[in-house]
């Protein structure tokens, strides 16, 4: 089969597209006939090797966290799933991903897919769905009637965390470019900041209960960004580690994404019932995995990316 794989860390140019062995399920396991893999940022930082001595990888490495496509094997002590299922997941970070044409999958992260979207589109959800979801919800605690400011809604991961902070009842203020604040606005929040006419601080003008950082920023933007927590509030960031306000009570949380099929299952009951929408702004063959990684690096690609073997 064709996979991407990279033999050592480094630049984009490492990723080849190359011929491989088909995995084979072992106990626990199923293999799945690759429908789309995504782009994640981490991918990239992955492949840098930055994270060596947290996520230290067997080379050569297949990236790719996210995964959608069809059951084609089931190993053993695999109960509740058979071939031709059609399912999603977010993998391990340190096994070989979906960046290929079929990936053995653990089958405990492994959630049915959406039925109303087109399959490689769903390779869109599992890690920065997830990733909003416990964002939102496990860190913030966030409810009803709380106020949130989403900083970077423009992205991915934004994008969900808007929508399922609408959904719980949140009075949402976001920050987009105009690029993307149409597509912010259509989700119903309270208001849209534009982040490229000034500081972001300053162009808010008030507190939240809960301030969602997506954005790498400062050590100066982070401390004006707890500044923007009301007394008693939180700020989650999926970023950089931001310092607490013990004096006014603000507390801090960094989020890290886990597989948890549980709640990815959640994500994707949401999306057959019409309260999600997932957002594609690209679907590029596997091949182009390199040009992806360049574009992302250069700030230039549109939107979530997923690549099809």
């Amino acid at each position: 089969m064709k996979a991407v794989r990279y033999h050592r860390y480094g630049d984009s140019d490492v990723l080849v597209h190359e011929e491989v062995d088909r995995p084979v399920a072992g106990a626990g396991q199923v293999v799945v006939k690759v429908a789309a893999t995504s782009f994640n940022p981490v991918d990239a930082t992955l492949r840098s090797g930055a994270l060596r001595e947290v996520f230290p990888l067997t080379l050569p490495h297949v990236p790719g966290i996210d995964v959608a496509g069809v059951v084609a094997e089931v190993g053993a002590d695999v109960t509740g799933w058979r071939e031709g299922d059609a399912v999603v997941a977010f993998l391990p970070m340190t096994a070989d991903g979906a960046a290929a044409e079929h990936v053995a999958v653990p089958a405990g992260v492994l959630a049915a897919a959406p039925r109303t979207v087109d399959l490689p589109d769903a390779a869109a959800l599992p890690a920065t769905g997830l990733t909003a979801w416990q964002a939102l919800f496990e860190h913030a605690g966030l409810e009803e009637g709380r106020t949130i400011l989403v900083n970077g809604a423009g992205g991915a991961v934004g994008g969900y965390a808007v929508q399922l902070a609408r959904e719980a009842g949140a009075v949402v203020t976001a920050t987009a470019s105009a690029r993307s604040a149409g597509r912010i606005r259509s989700h119903g929040v309270h208001r849209v900041i534009d982040y490229t006419a000034g500081p972001v601080t300053e162009a808010v003008g008030e507190r939240f209960d809960v301030v969602l950082n997506l954005v790498p920023t400062s050590p100066e933007e982070t401390a004006a960004l707890v500044g923007l927590v009301a007394d008693g509030g939180i700020l989650v960031s999926a970023t950089t580690p931001a310092p607490e306000d013990a004096t006014r009570g603000v507390r801090t949380a960094q989020v890290f994404a886990r597989s948890d099929a549980a709640q990815l299952s959640e994500l994707v009951a949401r999306v057959d019932a019409g309260r999600l929408r997932i957002e594609v702004a690209d679907r590029r063959p596997l091949a182009d995995l390199a040009a992806v990684h360049d574009a992302a690096a250069a700030g230039r690609l549109p939107g979530k990316t997923v690549l099809v073997p």
